[in-house]
């Protein structure tokens, strides 16, 4: 009689086991408890759950979404400008799960939150771009960039929070079309050449007007040397000069009077 209560216990856990299951939902996670079968499904088969879940494994689902920020780094690709210039757009995304939204966003999608990023993200950010580019031609681009981005952001921000997420940062790493890239270097570089000609130019300039005044200086010093030898500065240099020799030629400087 034991034996056969033991195995009745048994066989009642067992099937206990597979009719109810239990499941804790992590930190910075929210649960969702997903009903498969029954009238509810299709209604309201989708509901928020915390903490740790009971749940029925052969009639429920349990799907843990992350509510923490996430990156999505995405394959580059291509946008045309209002002109047809070919720009290419290598995005970024930092976004996150607004709180409580995560039952909204599996009942639209059915898919948990790493497919949801890979495709139905991906292609609100390629709509983004392509819907903001196509109001810049490729001069308003290059010139108002940063309005542009701001006007993608703003534009992927808004369509991300209909859905349940929250932008947190895009990088757009948009890259111009080569014939761009190079008309950009020509310019550049010819900005860099005619300012080292100016400086060059400046330079030479400089050392002109050094040279000018150096020469005004030294015109002024022998002015005033030439003004200064009076022919009673010459005999008073010669004096002094003068070894007390007689010449060998010429004649030297008469010092004193004749005295009659």
């Amino acid at each position: 009689m034991t034996k056969i209560f033991s195995a009745i216990i048994l066989i009642a856990l067992v099937i206990t086991g597979l009719t109810f299951s239990c499941t804790r939902i992590d930190a910075g996670h929210e649960g969702i408890l997903v009903k498969q079968y029954g009238s509810d499904k299709g209604v309201q088969d989708v509901s928020l759950v915390t903490g740790r879940v009971f749940y029925n494994p052969l009639s429920e689902n349990v799907y843990e979404f992350p509510i923490f920020i996430q990156t999505a780094d995405y394959e580059a690709f291509n946008v045309n400008a209002k002109d047809g210039s070919v720009f290419t757009v290598d995005p970024t995304i930092s976004f996150a799960v607004t709180p409580g939204k995560s039952p909204h966003i599996f009942s639209k999608y059915r898919k948990r939150i790493e497919e949801i990023t890979k495709t139905t993200l991906y292609n609100y950010v390629k709509d983004a771009f392509r819907n903001q580019m196509n109001k810049y031609s490729t001069d308003e681009l290059i010139s108002n960039r940063q309005k542009f981005e701001a006007d993608v952001q703003s534009t992927l921000a808004t369509t991300l929070e209909a859905d349940g997420f929250k932008l947190e940062q895009l990088t757009s790493g948009l890259q111009y079309p080569e014939a761009i890239v190079r008309a950009i270097d020509a310019k550049n570089k010819a900005v860099q050449e005619a300012m080292q000609v100016e400086n060059e130019l400046k330079v030479a300039e400089a050392q002109a007007k050094k040279l000018i005044i150096q020469a005004e200086a030294e015109k002024k010093a022998n002015e005033l040397k030439q003004s200064a030898l009076t022919p009673l500065l010459i005999q008073q240099q010669f004096i002094e000069k003068w070894d007390g020799h007689t010449p060998l030629y010429g004649s030297s400087p008469v010092m004193f009077k004749n005295v009659p």
